[in-house]
């Protein structure tokens, strides 16, 4: 894919995450302030969208794509710390410079607003403010349980994790029900997922072929997955049906 062929929305009313993003509880007159000062931009797979200490002149949501937080250390071993998926936001309202290297994975689409005229609409709206901190204590719950993730789980139970994360992002984000089969594209290669997880390609492949065969996941070609009863994937995961951990 091109980033020719990828959708920009038109309007707000046009955006598949508007019931998610920063803007969702905004009323009419807000929204049309917020278009006063957005822009949208996109991303090929692989471009460097921010690198880590610039200074960012703009915050804004992934309307559709995939990127990675990465940083990089003195010597340049490079570590993936987390991943952006369709309407988290990026940049941080009151902080000039950029924490992480942020990467597109995939192509990407990014609803941007200019970070002052942001700040300041952030300032005199309070609901915009308390969205922003919502989404911030959700991002916070995912990295500790990310922690977990990384620092306790097995190969498998990592694998069904990342998972079973994407699909109830990509259910949310589509407002589909429960009900039913699931079924998403997987935005990450094998590379990237065992880079993000800590394991080798070779133990990655191997338990996603290990899934399918116990019919936990069901896989069409490399990307698509669909996910029979989400349920047992997340028993796989260690996770109970609420999202909580198993004992």
């Amino acid at each position: 894919m091109t980033t020719q062929t990828l959708h920009v929305p038109s309007a707000c009313g046009d955006c598949p995450i508007r019931h998610r993003a920063v803007c969702s509880h905004c009323d009419h007159d807000e929204l049309l302030e917020l278009e006063e000062i957005k822009y949208y931009r996109t991303f090929e797979a692989g471009q460097t969208i921010i690198w880590s200490g610039d200074m960012m002149s703009f915050v804004g949501s992934v309307v559709s794509g995939i990127a990675t937080l990465t940083q990089t250390m003195e010597d340049g071993r490079t570590q993936m710390v987390g991943l952006l998926l369709p309407s988290d936001f990026v940049g941080r309202p009151g902080r000039d410079g950029a924490a992480y290297n942020v990467v597109a994975t995939t192509d990407v689409v990014m609803c941007c607003f200019r970070k002052k005229p942001f700040e300041e609409l952030m300032a005199r709206t309070p609901h915009i403010a308390h969205r922003l901190l919502q989404m911030t204590l959700d991002e916070l719950d995912a990295a500790r349980e990310w922690m977990l993730v990384l620092g306790r789980k097995t190969a498998r139970e990592k694998i069904a994790s990342l998972l079973s994360i994407i699909a109830r992002r990509d259910a949310s984000v589509a407002a589909k029900g429960n009900a039913g089969p699931t079924t998403f594209d997987l935005p990450l290669t094998r590379e990237a997922m065992a880079d993000y997880l800590g394991l080798t390609l070779e133990t990655v492949s191997r338990q996603i072929s290990a899934l399918k065969k116990d019919g936990v996941i069901q896989l069409e070609g490399k990307r698509h997955v669909t996910i029979p009863d989400m349920r047992r994937l997340m028993e796989e995961a260690g996770d109970d049906s609420d999202g909580g951990f198993l004992n």
